[in-house]
């Protein structure tokens, strides 16, 4: 699954957390443990909140939460 990170988040900009745990098929909390192994390898990077957000509390936290491969070596 480690992979299937790595190519899904190569070459896009930032993607919440709940998209790619869609795309995973495994749920937000699991996504996240699986990104932070990404993380720790310094080819991660994650953010949270949208430029366009309001503040108004209405958007799932998971919604909020980004991630964007950092990797300076994109091959």
């Amino acid at each position: 699954m480690l992979a299937d990170i790595k190519h899904y988040l190569k070459g896009r900009g930032p993607v919440s957390l709940s998209d790619i745990a869609l795309h995973l098929g495994t749920t937000p909390d699991a996504a996240r443990g699986m990104l932070e192994i990404w993380m720790r390898k310094g080819k991660l990077r994650r953010g949270g909140g949208d430029a366009g957000c309001s503040s108004c509390g209405h958007c799932a936290p998971e919604r909020m939460e980004w991630y964007e491969w950092s990797e300076r070596d994109q091959a």
